[in-house]
């Protein structure tokens, strides 16, 4: 080979070398696991509310809030406390501003506690009951039960406890009928004919009926019942003022035994129940 091709081979060996240096990374085709992955950040999990109770006293307005002090130790419970809190307060200044520069002829009124009901390791429960103010001739009841599991770090809601329509027509049948005998009982304590009494009850059971229909929105607030081995013995299912009766009837309970639920009761909340 003589120099000039030595020297052209020379030249596209080094051309081709260069041209190789150039070449962008393969990307990897379908179905291929790239060398290195990006990791996706954690998001930071929300901080803990603080369960400090209110007081505010003004010329348009009072609220008074109180906490329990042991709801504290759960964090995920107290965020649901000042959540329901906030809300309730939001509504009442939403309320004192529509007023503009008009005076109440009762200041308005937020009043709000929360109760410790149940502290187990696997159950734990917490009462709000309150009223919330905004002129005429009562307050708006506020009554929210909250139903925390620890170990699952979750608020216990009713259409996760129960999601079979055949379970809450059984609890709406238990229910509809225990409050149609309450309602005849306090009938029978006030001074009425007999007549009455069962024209009373008669008015009431379509309250009754709709209240608690098979649904369940409509039995959203409920606080289990604990027997002496900390096991659900029955949820006692409650009924603000208007649901199942008028105002004057108070707020309503049902204490519908496990025996009746556990048939439709979700498989991850079996264990939280007393065998019958």
């Amino acid at each position: 080979m003589n120099r000039f091709a030595q020297g052209s081979l020379a030249a596209a060996v080094m051309l081709a070398v260069l041209a190789g240096c150039k070449q962008e990374p393969q990307q990897p085709g379908a179905g291929e696991t790239p060398q290195a992955q990006v990791e996706t950040p954690v998001a930071a999990a929300p901080a803990p509310a603080e369960l400090k109770d209110v007081i505010e006293n003004t010329p348009s307005y009072v609220i008074g809030i109180s906490y329990p002090p042991a709801a504290a130790k759960y964090p995920g419970l107290a965020n649901e406390l000042v959540a329901y809190s906030e809300h309730a307060k939001a509504e009442l200044l939403k309320a004192v501003g529509e007023l503009g520069n008009d005076k109440p002829t009762a200041a308005y009124e937020l009043s709000l506690a929360y109760d410790m009901l149940v502290e187990t390791p696997a159950v734990v429960a917490v009462s709000a009951d309150g009223s919330s103010y905004t002129g005429g001739a009562h307050g708006q009841p506020l009554v929210a039960r909250f139903v925390w599991l620890p170990e699952q770090q979750r608020v216990l809601k009713a259409e996760d406890l129960i999601s079979s329509s055949k379970g809450w027509q059984a609890i709406s049948d238990f229910t509809e009928d225990k409050l149609l005998e309450q309602a005849m009982v306090r009938a029978q304590g006030e001074d009425l004919s007999p007549e009455e009494q069962q024209a009373q009850v008669r008015n009431l059971s379509k309250m009754i009926d709709e209240g608690t229909s098979a649904d369940a929105t409509n039995f959203g607030q409920f606080q289990p019942v604990m027997d002496a081995a900390g096991k659900i013995a029955a949820l006692r299912f409650v009924f603000p003022p208007y649901q199942v009766g008028p105002y004057s009837d108070g707020t309503q309970t049902v204490d519908v035994p496990a025996a009746v639920l556990l048939p439709h009761v979700a498989a991850d909340y079996q264990g939280l129940f007393a065998r019958p």
